[in-house]
């Protein structure tokens, strides 16, 4: 399984939309790029595969794994990149502003249901980030 991150870069924040098979599961939100900074930047784009977290905090969420110069990034909720990433992606039903979306709880669950069946499937699933081709 490949999900596609189209991502749109701005100075507050990056949007983006998570596709996958061509249909959007959710929008995506995270850091502005600032050259793959730890806790300030969104990751590289790149192809990562994807593995099922759980955390008391969190739930039940992914992780993105071998993000060059980085650790622990993950795919979990939040509604605003600058106040509660550090450097993950944050799946949301609707965008509201450079970095801002609602209902997040809701999109990682959707997002959630496709991705872990497929890995309790034993598939491998694969995250490829790329800019939003127009």
């Amino acid at each position: 399984m490949e999900l596609v991150l189209n991502r749109m870069y701005y100075p507050h924040g990056t949007n983006g939309q998570l596709l996958l098979d061509g249909e959007r599961v959710s929008f995506t939100i995270e850091l502005p790029w600032k050259d793959n900074l730890p806790q300030v930047s969104c990751i590289p784009e790149g192809k990562y595969f994807l593995r099922k977290r759980y955390s008391p905090r969190f739930g039940r969420h992914l992780q993105v794994m071998d993000v060059r110069d980085r650790a622990l990034i993950l795919i979990h909720p939040a509604n605003s990149a600058l106040r509660e990433l550090k450097g993950c992606i944050a799946p949301v039903s609707i965008l509201t502003g450079e970095g801002e979306g609602q209902r997040s709880k809701a999109a990682l669950a959707l997002l959630n249901d496709k991705v872990f069946s497929a890995l309790e499937r034993k598939e491998t699933v694969f995250l490829t980030i790329q800019s939003k081709r127009v």
